[in-house]
């Protein structure tokens, strides 16, 4: 499903003029140009990336982006916050709860807490047979030796080949006056196609398999780093998760296990982390949070034959990766998120844009999607401008100089939008932008 392209005419526009700070001349600017539109993606439209801009009241005002979202029922959401009272976010905590379901439902159908084992039924107990909602429900029917189809709360039409949604929804997000996410002007847009479910024949369930090892899962998510804001919604989805299998009877008669674990934002974090995990028997890793994180430490963790799967991952990069048969996502690849991205840029009217984007591997190859897309719709190839700044293995900002050289060679060019992609850091480009003199229309 692509969105439509529509221009939507603005009767009345205001505009936040940013030039009293700016570092360079505002004389020159074209006095009808109306200003800059903002835009973000999943790594920074959150609550907790608002907060950075608490000296900058409103700066934000008006920044609206895509991100993997699907609208949660209100049972889910309790339950949610059950275990994290106070919770702001709620990026990827289905798509982590659905990640542990899914693989303690796998683990069940093949009879084994094996790693290898558990990785053949994956993509199996999301198609091919009894359509159930429920852990409760799911786990007696795999118990059973039935063939089982899980639709969880992120996962409707079951998986791809690669180990991955084959549909998703997107949330177009809004900040407000407070910098704060405008929940009221959410909207959730379907996208993916159901004709890309894997159409490999599921390998036979076990019938009342048993096993004399529990099933442990790893997390390997940014507890540290710059994405540790991103961690609050998926650990409370993973744990959730956790909690109603075992209330449920377990994994193969013995309760599932959880090991806390921190990928840091570091590959090298990330790394340490999944082998202190192999060395605890971790069969399922949780995790990473970055993509780029995701790259280099998967050849751990296929070295020592454990699952990873994430509830974040989203580089187009890694659904062909050779990874053995044991890397999973409940997150949809950047394809997909680029269409819907660029819909929303196209419905504003859009037809000159810069790109402001990290250096990672989610940032770079999310930019190329979105420019593709607009591209195809029509937009000039020269009018929309790719900056890229360099990041850290740890997700920070290298040189904070050169966020001001980017954002003083954005500004005079004059675009009609602006789009940010990055972590926690990218707060820097966005008032890097401010300090420059944009005006950020609202």
């Amino acid at each position: 499903m692509r969105f439509s392209r529509a221009v939507i005419a603005a009767a009345c526009v205001s505009l936040l003029s940013l030039s009293a700070c700016s570092s360079g001349p505002d004389d020159s600017q074209d006095p009808a140009y109306q200003g800059a539109y903002l835009y973000g993606t999943d790594g920074n439209m959150a609550n907790e990336f608002g907060a950075i801009f608490k000296e900058q009241p409103g700066l934000l005002n008006g920044m609206k982006g895509t991100m993997p979202l699907t609208e949660l029922d209100d049972s889910f959401l309790q339950r949610l916050r059950s275990v994290k009272p106070g919770l702001k976010d709620l990026l990827f905590a289905g798509e982590a709860y659905d990640a542990v379901v899914i693989s303690a439902l796998a683990a069940q159908q093949a009879g084994s807490t094996e790693p290898n084992k558990i990785a053949q039924y994956i993509n199996a107990v999301t198609v091919g047979g009894t359509i159930c909602r429920s852990i409760k429900q799911c786990l007696s029917l795999a118990e059973a030796g039935r063939a089982i189809s899980y639709r969880g709360v992120t996962v409707r039409y079951g998986f791809a080949e690669a180990g991955e949604p084959a549909t998703t929804s997107y949330g177009t997000v809004h900040f407000d006056s407070a910098n704060a996410l405008d929940n009221g002007k959410t909207e959730y847009l379907g996208t993916g196609n159901e004709r890309d479910v894997t159409a490999q024949k599921p390998p036979t369930p076990v019938k009342n398999g048993s096993t004399e090892k529990q099933l442990i899962f790893g997390g390997l998510l940014p507890k540290t780093g710059a994405l540790a804001y991103t961690t609050p919604p998926m650990e409370a989805g993973a744990l959730l998760a956790v909690a109603e299998i075992n209330a449920a009877g377990g994994v193969l008669g013995k309760p599932v296990k959880w090991i806390d674990g921190d990928d840091g934002t570091s590959p090298v974090k990330a790394k340490a982390t999944i082998e202190s995990h192999h060395a605890a028997g971790v069969q399922v890793l949780i995790g990473p949070g970055a993509s780029g994180v995701a790259l280099a430490s998967l050849p751990d963790s296929i070295k020592y034959g454990m699952v990873m799967f994430s509830p974040c991952n989203t580089s187009p990069d890694l659904t062909g990766y050779e990874d053995k048969g044991l890397y999973f996502r409940t997150a949809p690849s950047d394809v997909l998120q680029a269409r819907a991205l660029a819909d929303v840029m196209l419905r504003d009217g859009l037809q000159k844009i810069a790109i402001v984007t990290h250096s990672d591997n989610y940032g770079k190859k999310l930019a190329e999607g979105v420019t593709k897309e607009l591209v195809k719709a029509g937009v000039s190839e020269v009018a929309v401008q790719t900056y890229v700044y360099q990041i850290t293995d740890g997700g920070e900002v290298k040189d904070e100089a050169e966020l001001s050289k980017i954002a003083n060679q954005v500004v005079p060019t004059q675009p009609d939008g602006v789009l940010v992609i990055g972590y926690s850091e990218s707060a820097g480009a966005i008032k890097a932008l401010a300090a420059a003199g944009a005006n950020i229309r609202h």
